[in-house]
């Protein structure tokens, strides 16, 4: 029999448990992610030395070196960061609050959405600034359409699903007409950012990642302890006190927003908050973590996928700096087959 050591803390009004093999998993993410920043900051077209990264770092000046890393290595890093934990924690929300490893923002159609009202507000006003808000506008617009067209006597999770695969189709097809509108240099630059790159990213993007994060993030995080209740069983959660539809549209919304602002500095990465959060958990599970929600974990693991795919793309040897979403796809498309496999072989699809 497994003993089981769980430490308990308190802080004021509040308090809490950890698993000190949760916190083993966190400190060997955490140091995955540190050791592949800095092989992001130390490859390049411009080659620097450790030492010079070092100096660069913490004695910023304003020669060649230091404008490769604080304006275009760095920024690039922190924002595939960001992006990846967005990504990541948005795709945890959606797959525990519907209990179904299909049920991802890019998945169902969010991500879609979110692309699609980025590149509209790019042909309305030919601006940049716009970009944002046209991606929260998209995403919410199309969670609402797969709401609606999803619900009867309830929602069922295949059909959010297969709503959302179906309205994705056809939110990428407004996306094609929308670029065969386009001059060609726009329309390359707009191709390239749809699937999915931080290529040339700006402090102003790691302001706003590190904002939706800041102020969306620890909400999040706190909806742990709903998505456990609400893995019980609706019936079950409603007997403990929890406002089931409330608590999915709040976690919806969440979900809604992070992957909005990825979305935003990034382009729709593709799976990437598809497959964060089984990874997270098979790798908890190693650790013996439990069967707990693990939305820091898939975080952790979206920022490291996004970091590891942006070294892999930059590193090939073909004289190209590749988009980034290229290698997310190779990485998360064979897991949809594998998960799609599984649901049917359950009976679910």
């Amino acid at each position: 029999m497994t003993r089981t050591i769980v430490v308990t803390w308190r802080c004021g009004p509040f308090s809490g448990r950890i698993d000190p093999r949760t916190l083993v998993f966190a400190v060997l993410m955490l140091a995955i992610l540190i050791t592949m920043s800095g092989f992001v900051l130390y490859s390049g077209n411009y080659p620097l030395s450790i030492a010079e990264i070092s100096t660069i770092l913490v004695q910023p000046k304003d020669d060649t070196p230091d404008i490769v890393i604080w304006y275009h290595r760095l920024p690039r890093l922190l924002v595939g960061i960001g992006a990846g934990a967005a990504f990541g924690l948005a795709g945890a929300l959606m797959q525990d609050m519907l209990r179904n490893p299909l049920a991802s923002p890019d998945v169902t159609g969010f991500g879609a959405g979110a692309a699609c009202g980025a590149l509209c507000s790019i042909m309305l006003t030919a601006s940049s600034f716009w970009v944002l808000p046209g991606a929260i506008a998209g995403g919410v617009l199309s969670a609402a359409l797969v709401l609606l067209l999803a619900w009867k006597n309830g929602l069922s999770p295949a059909r959010l699903v297969l709503t959302g695969l179906a309205l994705s189709l056809f939110l990428m097809a407004l996306v094609d007409i929308m670029m065969a509108r386009l001059d060609l240099l726009t329309a390359a630059d707009a191709m390239k950012w749809l699937v999915g790159t931080f290529s040339s990213p700006e402090w102003s993007d790691v302001v706003l990642i590190s904002c939706a994060l800041a102020s969306l993030g620890p909400a999040a995080l706190w909806q742990g302890f709903a998505l456990k209740r609400l893995a019980l069983g609706d019936d079950i959660a409603a007997g403990l006190g929890f406002n089931v539809p409330t608590v999915r549209l709040w976690i919806l919304f969440l979900a809604v927003g992070l992957t909005a602002c990825a979305v935003g500095v990034a382009g729709p990465l593709p799976f990437v908050a598809f497959a964060a959060n089984p990874i997270a958990r098979r790798l908890s599970a190693g650790f013996g973590a439990g069967n707990g929600s693990p939305l820091l974990g898939a975080a952790a693991v979206g920022a490291c996928l996004t970091v590891m795919a942006d070294l892999v793309c930059r590193s090939l040897p073909i004289g190209a700096d590749l988009p980034t979403g290229v290698f997310t796809t190779m990485i998360g498309a064979p897991l949809l087959l594998w998960q799609l496999t599984r649901e049917i072989r359950k009976g679910v699809i």
